[in-house]
């Protein structure tokens, strides 16, 4: 599994989104891009995080961040979140494949059934992850984990792009 570092060049990514092809190098944002990875529509979890994520999606493009949002789901299952999880701020990707999620050191989990809400785990999915990416391509911050649980709420990470504009805050977490 790779560890990307701050200040570095990211891995390329290029996915399909409900709305076309999108992929990070033609992304021209005025101070990030960030990159948020969900589990899937069969995560109850993911549905509330998202959410506040759409209600707060004018607030990151006034602060100058391009946003997409990916899961390794199928475009059937990205297009019933995008629907029934009532996202139209969102653009929703879908199909990160496991060489993509292995390039940006994200964890996958094997699907063990039914989740909470009834819906049926992928044989295999990606686990969450969240990046800003400067307009340059190298890695600003990120976030990754194993779990559902305890995500950046999306508030604290506007407060925290808001305070690092505003400061000129340096990447941290640059050694090797």
């Amino acid at each position: 599994m790779t560890v990307l570092k701050t200040r570095q060049s990211t891995p390329e990514l290029t996915v399909s989104t409900l709305t076309g092809l999108w992929s990070l190098v033609d992304q021209t944002p005025t101070n990030f891009t960030m990159i948020v990875v969900y589990r899937g529509l069969h995560c109850p979890l993911c549905k509330t995080y998202l959410a506040e994520l759409n209600r707060m999606s004018n607030d990151f493009a006034e602060a100058g961040v391009s946003v997409v949002v990916l899961s390794s789901d199928s475009q059937e299952r990205a297009q019933t979140a995008m629907d029934e999880w009532k996202l139209p701020n969102l653009t929703l990707g879908y199909g990160l494949t496991p060489e993509q999620s292995q390039a940006w050191g994200l964890h996958r989990s094997a699907g063990r059934g039914l989740t909470s809400i009834g819906i049926e785990e992928p044989a295999e999915f990606t686990e969450p992850g969240l990046f800003l990416v400067k307009p340059d391509g190298t890695l600003y911050w990120s976030n990754i984990s194993t779990m559902p649980f305890a995500r950046p709420h999306f508030k604290e990470v506007l407060g925290a792009v808001n305070f690092v504009i505003d400061k000129n805050y340096p990447a941290r977490g640059e050694l090797v």
